[in-house]
């Protein structure tokens, strides 16, 4: 498994089991994503999910360069472009990674992480943002076509039980380790 993983992180130096950072402990913070859950739905009655803050997102640029035509578009008749929780949310999320990246030593300032460097190369700025990018818009299309995202499928529908969601949540454990085959493996 060891020789595996190595493998799958990179042809060199860059071992992933190896990682000397002072992370944060995946059982706290899992823990508190789990308060954090309860806590929502308490307070709220709604489940933890961001996909829905990029499409108000989306919404309220559609309103500011073509009005009519976004007024016009059936899924904002019942949820209209605006700042809610969802896209608070999505800042803190931001917030949240910068706090733990500073608080846990691996705040880097560096664009392309190690592991990148040594499969594709210390000058693979276009294509990294490429890739992310694509990752991006294909993680926000099946975000929609699924009706709901990593966290609204893998936290909250989870903690519901939905068989959907576990489905979901088991995709995307295959699909990451599928992308990170293809990309790493030799």
């Amino acid at each position: 498994m060891h020789e595996f993983m190595h493998r799958l992180g990179g042809l060199g130096d860059v071992d992933p089991l190896q990682y000397s950072g002072p992370a944060w402990s995946p059982y706290l913070v899992g823990a508190l994503i789990g308060v954090l859950s309860m806590l929502t739905f308490y307070f709220s009655n709604k489940p933890i999910g961001a996909s829905t803050a990029y499409a108000r997102i989306a919404g309220m640029i559609g309103l500011a360069v073509a009005p009519k035509h976004t007024r016009s578009l059936k899924y904002f008749e019942g949820k209209p472009p605006k700042v809610g929780w969802e896209l608070m949310l999505v800042l803190a999320v931001v917030a949240g990674a910068f706090l733990a990246a500073w608080t846990g030593g691996e705040l880097t300032g560096k664009f392309l992480p190690a592991m990148w460097q040594d499969r594709f190369g210390s000058d693979s700025y276009l294509l990294r943002t490429l890739v992310t990018l694509a990752g991006g818009v294909l993680m926000a299309f099946g975000a929609r076509m699924a009706g709901g995202c990593t966290s609204g499928h893998g936290i909250s529908g989870t903690l519901q039980l939905a068989i959907g969601s576990w489905v979901s949540a088991i995709c995307f454990f295959i699909g990451g380790i599928v992308a990170a085959m293809l990309m790493y493996a030799t």
